[in-house]
C-alpha cells in the first residue's frame, strides 16, 4: 500500500510542474490580452465618442442657424405689410394717432416682435408698442435714414450703449403725395442668447465684417473672435479650455493644450454673410472613455485576483486531500462492506416483490382485457344475431339474394371483431398504426349501419345534421367508429325509459371537427366518475362501464378530447373534438 502511494506521489510531481507552467503561461496571456483590450478600447471609444460629440455639435449648429434664419425671415415681411395698412396711412395723413399705438400693440402680440414704432416724416415717434418711447426723435438713426433712402425693407444691427445689439427691420410709408413716415419692427434675437446660455458649449454669431453680434459671453459682443478669446472669461470648463487656446489660426480644430482641448465648429448663416461659431470641450469624451477603461481594468484585476485565489485554494485543497486520504479510505472500506451486505438483502427482497407484482399485474391485465373484449364484441355479436335471424327468414321466403346481403354484413362484422381483438392487443403499448385522413361523415354512416338492428328494434328517431363539405381528420378510422358506436349505444340506453326517444347527431367543422350526440333521456348526474373504468349506471348484464373510459382514451390518443354535459332541454350531450385536417395541414387548438 505504501509503495503504491509513493509511486502515485512520484508520478504527480512531473504533472504538477507541467500544470505550473501552464498556469504561468495563462496568467501572462491574460495580462497581454488585458493590455491589448485596454489599448484597442481607448482608441475605438475615443474615435467613437469624438465623432458622436462632433455630430451633436454640428446638429446643434444647424438647429441654431435654422432658428435664426426662421426668426429673421418671419419678421422681414412685417414692415411691408404694415406700410400698406390703411389705418396707419390715414393716421399719418391726418396727424391723428390716438388709435395707432393700440393698433401696433395688437400687431406685436400676433407676430411676437420685440417692439414696433411708427415715425413721422421728421423722425418723431408718433406711435409705439412701448409707450415710453412716444415723442422720441430718430432722425439720425441708421434704420430711419436707410429706410427713407430705400424703396425696400431695410435691416439694421445697431449696438446699444450697454453693449448689446438691436436688430430692426424698417420701411418707409408712402402715398400719392410722397413719403409719410417710417415703420420700424424690432426683432428679439437676444432670446437665442438666453437659450444658448443653458448649454455647455460657447456660441457666437458674427456679421460679414467678423464682429460678434450675439454670444453666450456678453463681453464678446462688438469684438472680433481673436480679441474675444484673449479676454479673461468666467471660470468653467469650456472657458478654461478656450483661454488655453489663444490662437485658433495656428492650431488645428481638434487640439489638446495643457491637458485640455476644444472643438471649434463654424457654420455659414444664409443671411447677409453672418457666421455661427461654437466651441465644445473634449472633457466629457475623456471622462466617458476613462470610465469604460476603468471598468475594463477593474474586470481584468478581478480576474487576476480570482485566478491567484483559485491557485492558492487548489494548493491548500491538495494538501488537505493528502492528509485526509488515509482516514477516508478506511471509512470508505467499512461503508462499502456494509453497503454490499445491505444490497444483497435488498436484492433478495426485491426478487420476491417483483414476482408478486408480476403475478398481480398479469391478473389485473387479464381482468381488464376480458372485460374490454366482452364489451367491445357484444355489439357486433348482437348485430350478427339479428342479421342471422333475418337471413333465416329470407331463405324460408325464397329470397336468397337479400339473404346474401345479410351474410355480407355478417362478414363485415366478423372483420370488425378481428380488428377489435388486434386493437385490444395494442392497448398495453403507446402508439399504433400510422394515421390516415378519415372522412367523419363516412365513419358516422358506417357506425349507424352497425347500429341499424338496435335502431329498428327500438324505433328511435335519428336526426343528423352534417355540413355540405366533407370533414376530414387525421386518425384511425376503426377507432373513431368505435367511439361513435359507444356514444350511439349510450344514447340508445339513456332513452329506454322515454316514450318518444330521439337522438340528434351534429357534425360541425371549425377550428376542430366536433361530433355532438344528444339524447332526450334523464341526463347525467355524476360527472366526476363518468370516464372512470368500470363505472356504469346500467342494470347488471347491460354493460361493464368500460365504453366511455376506452372512448376517452382513444380520443386523447388522437389529439382531441371527449366531453359531456347536460342539454338545455334535458338529456345528455357528448362531444368528440378532433384536430381538423385543412389542406393537408393539421390545425390543432
Amino acid at each position: 500500500m505504501t509503495a503504491a502511494r509513493d509511486a502515485t506521489i512520484s508520478s504527480e510531481k512531473p504533472r504538477s510542474r507541467t500544470t505550473s507552467w501552464r498556469v504561468r503561461l495563462a496568467l501572462l496571456l491574460l495580462m497581454a490580452v488585458a493590455a491589448v483590450t485596454v489599448w484597442v478600447t481607448n482608441r475605438a471609444l475615443t474615435d467613437r465618442f469624438t465623432e458622436s460629440t462632433r455630430n451633436r455639435a454640428e446638429l446643434r449648429l444647424a438647429l441654431y442657424s435654422g432658428n435664426l434664419v426662421s426668426e429673421l425671415g418671419r419678421h422681414a415681411i412685417v414692415p411691408q405689410l404694415l406700410a400698406r395698412d390703411q389705418a396707419l396711412i390715414s393716421a399719418l395723413q391726418s396727424n391723428d394717432f390716438s388709435l395707432s399705438t393700440q393698433r401696433l400693440i395688437s400687431f406685436v402680440e400676433e407676430i411676437g416682435a420685440a417692439s414696433i414704432m411708427l415715425m413721422a416724416q421728421d423722425g418723431r415717434t408718433v406711435a409705439a408698442t412701448d409707450r415710453n418711447r412716444l415723442g422720441e426723435t430718430h432722425r439720425n438713426a441708421a434704420y430711419f435714414i436707410d429706410a427713407l433712402r430705400s424703396k425696400t425693407t431695410v435691416f439694421s444691427a445697431i449696438r446699444s450703449e450697454v453693449g448689446s445689439y438691436r436688430f430692426t427691420y424698417s420701411r418707409r410709408i408712402v402715398d400719392t403725395s410722397g413719403i409719410l413716415g417710417v415703420i420700424v419692427v424690432e426683432v428679439d434675437l437676444q432670446k437665442f442668447e438666453r437659450a444658448w446660455a443653458g448649454i455647455s458649449d460657447a456660441v457666437m454669431v458674427s456679421d460679414s465684417t467678423g464682429t460678434i453680434i450675439l454670444a453666450t459671453e456678453s463681453r464678446w459682443r462688438g469684438l472680433s473672435e481673436v480679441d474675444a478669446l484673449q479676454l479673461q472669461t468666467p471660470e468653467g470648463a469650456i472657458q478654461r479650455a478656450i483661454r488655453a487656446t489663444t490662437d485658433w489660426t495656428a492650431l488645428p480644430a481638434d487640439a489638446y493644450l495643457q491637458g485640455e482641448a476644444v472643438m471649434r465648429l463654424e457654420s455659414r448663416i444664409p443671411f447677409q454673410g453672418w457666421r455661427l461659431t461654437s466651441f465644445t470641450t473634449y472633457a466629457s469624451i475623456r471622462e466617458r472613455v476613462n470610465t469604460v477603461l476603468a471598468l475594463e481594468i477593474m474586470g481584468f484585476a478581478i480576474l487576476l485576483a480570482l485566478a491567484f485565489y483559485a491557485l492558492s485554494r487548489r494548493t491548500a485543497l491538495r494538501m488537505a486531500l493528502f492528509q485526509r486520504e488515509s482516514a477516508e479510505l478506511r471509512v470508505l472500506n467499512a461503508r462499502l462492506q456494509r453497503e454490499i451486505a445491505e444490497r444483497e438483502r435488498m436484492q433478495e427482497t426485491l426478487a420476491v416483490a417483483e414476482q408478486s407484482l408480476a403475478q398481480s399485474s398479469k391478473l389485473a391485465a387479464l381482468g381488464e382485457m376480458s372485460a374490454a373484449v366482452s364489451h367491445e364484441l357484444n355489439q357486433p355479436l348482437a348485430a350478427m344475431k339479428t342479421y342471422l335471424a333475418g337471413a333465416r327468414l329470407l331463405l324460408n321466403r325464397n329470397r336468397p339474394e337479400e339473404a346474401l346481403a345479410s351474410f355480407g354484413r355478417i362478414d363485415d362484422l366478423i372483420e370488425r371483431m378481428g380488428a377489435i381483438t388486434r386493437q385490444l392487443k395494442s392497448y398495453a403499448r403507446k402508439g399504433g398504426d400510422a394515421f390516415s385522413p378519415v372522412n367523419m361523415g363516412d365513419a358516422l354512416a358506417s357506425s349507424l349501419s352497425m347500429m341499424e338492428p338496435q335502431l329498428r328494434q327500438r324505433h328511435v328517431k335519428i336526426a343528423r345534421i352534417l355540413p355540405e363539405q366533407p370533414v376530414y381528420v387525421m386518425g384511425d378510422r376503426m377507432r373513431i367508429e368505435q367511439v361513435m358506436v359507444n356514444l350511439l349505444r349510450n344514447a340508445l340506453d339513456a332513452t329506454k325509459s322515454v316514450a318518444d326517444p330521439e337522438v340528434e347527431i351534429l357534425l360541425a367543422a371549425g377550428e376542430t371537427a366536433t361530433l355532438s350526440v344528444r339524447d332526450n333521456g334523464m341526463g347525467i348526474k355524476d360527472f366526476g366518475s363518468l370516464f372512470e373504468p368500470f363505472y356504469t349506471t346500467k342494470q347488471p348484464g347491460d354493460g361493464v362501464g368500460l365504453g366511455l373510459a376506452i372512448s376517452s382514451g382513444i380520443v386523447n390518443d388522437l389529439g382531441g378530447r371527449l366531453t359531456a354535459r347536460n342539454g338545455q332541454n334535458g338529456g345528455a350531450v357528448f362531444e368528440m373534438q378532433l384536430p381538423i385536417l385543412v389542406d393537408g395541414i393539421e390545425a390543432a387548438e
